[in-house]
C-alpha cells in the first residue's frame, strides 16, 4: 500500500516518541534553565499505552505503508517496560526494522533486553570525547565514558550501532577529526549531524551552523574521503567513505543541504500528536481517534487524509520563513 503526499513522497517511516523525559539536559534540546525541576512534564495518562502504540503503528503499517519504526524520546529508555512495546511493535507483520535513538546511558542495563524483544539497531549521541565539553553540553556533568559502556553493551548485544554527533560552531567543531578516528578504529559509523533549529529553546542562529562541506573538509584533510551511494531512497544521511575502505561515516544536513525532497517520515509524539516535520509549527491529535469508539478503519482513513493533504518542505524554505515562529520541542518528538 502507497499512500503519497502533496509533493509525490511515500510514507515509509515511522518515529514514535515513548516519553518527554530524559535524564541529560543538552544545551541544544532540553537546556536545563528551561527544562528545569518544576517543568511540566506529560502525565502517565496523557501518554500513549503500549496498546494504543501497537494499534497505531499496526495502521501505519497496513494501510500506509510504513515499512521502518524508530523509538524515540526524550530519552526512551525512561518509559518503564520498554522492552515490552519493542517486543509488541517488533511482531507487526510488515515492520521490517525497529531501531532506537538513545543517549546511551541506559543501554548497559537494558541492552541484552532491547535485542531479545526484537530491537535490531540503535543511533547513541556523543558530541565530544572530552568529559568537560561533554559534560557541559549534556548539562549534567555525565562522563564520556558512561556513553561509551552504553556503546559497547549495545554492540556486544548484538545490536547494531552508530553514533550521532551533533556540531555546533564554538562549542564542538574541534571534536570532528578526534570523534572520525576514535570511532573508525572501534568499527562504528559516525554520523555528523548539523545543529538545527528544532523548537524554540536551544537559541539557535544560523552562525552557529557549522556545515556539512567544512566538516567533510577538515576530515578529509586527515583521512580522504569520496561519496558513496545512499543505502535507499530517502536515506537522512549523506554517505562517505574512507578512500581504500569499507569503512563509512554519514551527514545529516538539513540547514546547509535540505533533503525535504525525499522526506518520508511520520513523528508520533508521547502524547498522541502526528507530526509530518521535524519543524512543524503544530501536530494533528491522533490520541483521541484511538481512544474514541472509531474502528480501525476509520482511524486509517483518518491517518491517511493527513499524510496526502501533506507538503512540508521548511528546510528548502527556512530563509523565507520567520526565524520567531513556535515550533514543536525535539524533546517532544525525538529526532
Amino acid at each position: 500500500m502507497e499512500v503519497l503526499d502533496q509533493l509525490q513522497r511515500p510514507l515509509r517511516d515511522l518515529r514514535i516518541s515513548v516519553t518527554d523525559k530524559c535524564n541529560f539536559r543538552c544545551t541544544y534540546c532540553m537546556p536545563a534553565e528551561i527544562f528545569g525541576p518544576d517543568y511540566p512534564f506529560l502525565k502517565r495518562d496523557e501518554l500513549l499505552s503500549f496498546e494504543e502504540l501497537e494499534r497505531v503503528t499496526t495502521l501505519f503499517v497496513e494501510k500506509l505503508g510504513v515499512k521502518k519504526v524508530r523509538i524515540t524520546g526524550g530519552e526512551p529508555l525512561m518509559r518503564k517496560n520498554l522492552p515490552e512495546l519493542i517486543s509488541k511493535l517488533s511482531a507487526i507483520p510488515g515492520v521490517e526494522d525497529i531501531a532506537m535513538t538513545t543517549n546511551g546511558s541506559l543501554l548497559p542495563k537494558y541492552a541484552i533486553e532491547l535485542k531479545d524483544a526484537g530491537l535490531k539497531r540503535v543511533s547513541i549521541s556523543l558530541d565530544s570525547l572530552h568529559d568537560e565539553i561533554f559534560g557541559n553540553i549534556n548539562g549534567k556533568g555525565v562522563t564520556v565514558q558512561t556513553v561509551l559502556d552504553g556503546i559497547d553493551a549495545a554492540a556486544e548485544a548484538g545490536l547494531q550501532v552508530k553514533i550521532n554527533m551533533v556540531v555546533k560552531k564554538g562549542m564542538n567543531e574541534n571534536e570532528i577529526v578526534p570523534m572520525a578516528k576514535f570511532f573508525r578504529e572501534k568499527g562504528h559509523i559516525l554520523r555528523f549531524i548539523e545543529f538545527m533549529d528544532v523548537g524554540n529553546t536551544n537559541q539557535w542562529k544560523l552562525d552557529d551552523v557549522y556545515p556539512k562541506k567544512q566538516i567533510i573538509e577538515d576530515i578529509n584533510k586527515v583521512m580522504p574521503l569520496e561519496p558513496i551511494a545512499p543505502n535507499y531512497v530517502g536515506e537522512v544521511a549523506t554517505r562517505y567513505r574512507y578512500i581504500g575502505t569499507e569503512e563509512e561515516i554519514g551527514l545529516i544536513s538539513s540547514v546547509s543541504d535540505a533533503f525535504c525532497s525525499s522526506c518520508n517520515r511520520a513523528r508520533l509524539s508521547a502524547d498522541g500528536k502526528l507530526y509530518t516535520c521535524l519543524f512543524a509549527t503544530k501536530g494533528h491529535d491522533i490520541r483521541t481517534p484511538l481512544r474514541s469508539d472509531l474502528s480501525d478503519e476509520e482511524v486509517s482513513s483518518h491517518l491517511s487524509d493527513l499524510w496526502i493533504r501533506r507538503k512540508d518542505r521548511y528546510s528548502e524554505e527556512r530563509s523565507e520563513l520567520t526565524i520567531n515562529r513556535e515550533k514543536v520541542e525535539m524533546s517532544r518528538i525525538g529526532g
